[in-house]
């Protein structure tokens, strides 16, 4: 399928036959795709406070410890062992939450913060320097990355003055290509959602991620991405929960997504985390903006686990003179579980995980207990509003 490209004046008008209908980027909208702000930050989603600056020493856009990519390095202060060559590889950080490990030498001396020129496939890429040191060898043991491949690609050099500019160029580009691709994956009736697009710092590449629930035939798209972008092009799938992290957004807890300020790394989240947590089994609430289980509910669950671990299994009975109880609710930290006779299930009597454990003895004996009223506790429940601060008087500001 071939395709052309037209322009008229201040319209920019993309054909692409058997699309069934051209698809015509309005110069407004291209306009506020390139422009957005001056005084934008298009360095944010690279974990930088502002913009690299092209004549004064970077050493500030990154250690401000207000980005989700600030690590601390609790080894700083070590001293290396006499004897001991220092590490050789470092951490460098680029957009959103991608972070690879490079192979450097003891001449650059190299810091965290500072900006650096990597080798890519093909040419180089600018990366910010996260980690240097004996850290490194403990973070690429736990990424379960080997030191001693010989794959592990080398640092070149601290970035130049021409390095930093093509950089810069290149980072601004990214919202108004993102926008025109969408554009034009719309035109080809492509079942998939681009998300996010990095250039490499040399300007010579650029990787798309997308989000797709099946398989998505992409090769006419790439063709037409690098006509139009002039650039070697790179489809990258991502996940939901990715996707998330990388458009950001506002959580039902009223705060900022935890994937989008400071989580950089996804496990998996079952409903057995809720269902340990005495939570209500309403995929609704549960659910994220990413439509998953929310990471949240993962952590408080070790915790959880740890306290049912004194409480009894929830399919034992406890046998009365009265009638079987069951259990219907548990209160973790309170240590108290509510039981019901089978007879009555709406009646509920609040037991301590003591009397429980004593009954259940009892029962296992041989010994049925008169009646679980005898075991209860009785807890009371505040109806009442409490006025405790003083904030219900619409005059509290006037004294």
């Amino acid at each position: 399928m071939s395709h052309t490209s037209e322009t008229f004046g201040a319209n920019s008008i993309y054909k692409i036959p058997g699309a069934g209908f051209g698809i015509c980027l309005n110069f407004v909208i291209m306009e506020e795709a390139e422009k957005i702000s001056p005084d934008k930050n298009h360095f944010v989603s690279r974990g930088c406070c502002h913009q690299p600056s092209l004549i004064h020493k970077n050493d500030t856009i990154y250690a401000h410890g207000c980005s989700k990519f600030d690590t601390f390095d609790w080894l700083q202060f070590l001293p290396v062992p006499e004897g001991q060559t220092p590490f050789d590889c470092i951490e460098v950080r680029f957009k959103n939450n991608r972070k690879e490990f490079f192979r450097s030498n003891a001449e650059l001396d190299l810091h965290v913060g500072d900006i650096i020129a990597v080798e890519a496939n093909p040419g180089h890429d600018i990366g910010i320097v996260s980690l240097t040191g004996e850290i490194v060898r403990l973070q690429m043991k736990k990424k379960g990355s080997d030191p001693k491949r010989d794959d592990i690609r080398k640092v070149y050099r601290k970035a130049r003055l021409s390095d930093i500019e093509k950089w810069i160029s290149a980072v601004d580009k990214e919202d108004a290509t993102l926008l025109r691709s969408r554009i034009i994956a719309a035109g080809l009736n492509l079942k998939m959602k681009l998300n996010d697009v990095e250039y490499q710092g040399d300007d010579t590449k650029a990787i798309f991620f997308y989000t797709a629930d099946e398989r998505v035939d992409f090769r006419e798209l790439i063709k037409i991405l690098a006509d139009e972008f002039k650039v070697r092009i790179e489809m990258r799938q991502i996940g939901a929960r990715q996707e998330a992290s990388r458009l950001g957004g506002i959580g039902t807890c009223g705060r900022e997504l935890c994937c989008a300020t400071w989580l950089s790394s996804f496990n998996t989240v079952s409903t057995n985390a809720a269902r340990i947590q005495q939570l209500s089994l309403n995929p609704q609430k549960l659910a994220g903006q990413c439509g998953k289980l929310k990471c949240c509910l993962n952590y408080e669950y070790a915790a959880y686990a740890e306290a049912l671990k004194k409480f009894p299994a929830e399919d034992i009975l406890l046998n009365t003179r009265k009638g079987d109880g069951f259990p219907q609710k548990t209160d973790v930290f309170a240590g108290i579980i509510w039981y019901a006779y089978k007879s009555d299930p709406n009646n509920l009597l609040a037991i301590p995980v003591e009397q429980v454990k004593e009954i259940i003895a009892r029962n296992k004996k041989g010994q049925a207990v008169e009646k679980l009223e005898d075991f209860a506790r009785q807890i009371e429940k505040k109806t009442e509003f409490e006025n405790v601060v003083g904030q219900d008087a619409l005059n509290r500001f006037d004294k």
